[in-house]
């Protein structure tokens, strides 16, 4: 007999700004709709190991998309998009999260994004509390500029394709299992060089909370964030400073790994999302 994961993956087309977009997303569990963003250049391959985990799907409804651009989701039909630089937005990654969990017919999601979907986190928090019952913010932090001088290295002919993802292991711990860490860097490895630079342009120059993350109201909207011990892009105390400005959210920082907990070392990532959901689960109760 054949063994079959529980996942399962199609297509949803959303329309944003007037354009048509065929997203592709992978769910499995029930309950709690939890909503998964990958992090810059990737996609949604990182959350596999929450999809597979009977424990968490046992009480929430596990959905991880791939960005447009990003793995299956392709650039949308309706446009020359090979005729312009590719960037990312946050104005168009804020409409695309709320207008995902809209079409998907989602009851008060939780939202869960890491580095760049990590910011996101606070930045939906801060203008969309209503759409979503909490937001975990995985390596978020208020912002992460200074690497303006250096990202338009990312896609440059010099420079193979193989680098991006030999930086993103610098980013991981040493103690994580090897075989993991070489699986997150082999999606990097995947994802179209432009892809990743344009990512950037929200991670490092539009994203800032700097002078608003105290405006968040964590009685609108619940606030958990996690930062891992050995990342250098978005630090524990870059993570705990942002925490600091919420008044009322929740910090945590992770031992033993670093910018891509969730696919780096899934068993320690779980021990510290673990208390999370469960908090989550019980105030939705």
């Amino acid at each position: 007999m054949p063994r079959f994961a529980e996942i399962q993956g199609r297509y949803v087309y959303l329309t944003i700004d007037g354009l048509e977009y065929r997203v592709y997303f992978e769910e499995a569990g029930s309950g709690i709709p939890i909503l998964c963003q990958h992090t810059a250049g990737a996609d949604g391959r990182q959350w596999r190991h929450l999809l597979e985990d009977p424990q968490i799907t046992a009480n929430f409804r596990v959905i991880a998309h791939d960005l447009p651009y990003h793995g299956k989701s392709l650039p949308p039909a309706g446009v020359e998009w090979w005729k312009h630089e590719y960037q990312l937005t946050q104005a168009f990654f804020m409409k695309f999260m709320v207008g995902l969990a809209r079409e998907l017919e989602l009851d008060c999601p939780v939202y869960m994004g890491c580095s760049m979907g990590g910011h996101l986190a606070g930045d939906l928090a801060l203008n969309h509390p209503q759409e979503f019952r909490a937001v975990i913010g995985v390596e978020a932090a208020l912002a992460s500029k200074g690497t303006d001088t250096f990202i338009r290295w990312f896609h440059h002919p010099r420079l193979s394709n193989a680098s991006k993802p030999s930086l993103m292991y610098t980013l991981m711990a040493p103690e994580s299992p090897e075989a993991s860490k070489q699986e997150t860097i082999w999606t990097y490895s995947q994802g179209a060089p432009p892809v990743f630079l344009g990512d950037l342009n929200y991670y490092s120059r539009e994203h800032d909370l700097t002078e608003t993350a105290q405006s968040i109201d964590t009685h609108k909207i619940g606030v958990y964030l996690l930062g891992g011990e050995y990342d250098w892009s978005a630090a524990p105390a870059d993570v705990k400073a942002l925490a600091d400005r919420v008044k009322g959210s929740h910090y945590t920082e992770m031992k033993g790994v670093g910018h891509f907990p969730m696919s780096e070392n899934p068993a320690v990532f779980k021990r510290a999302l673990m208390p999370v959901l469960e908090s989550i689960r019980q105030s939705s109760r």
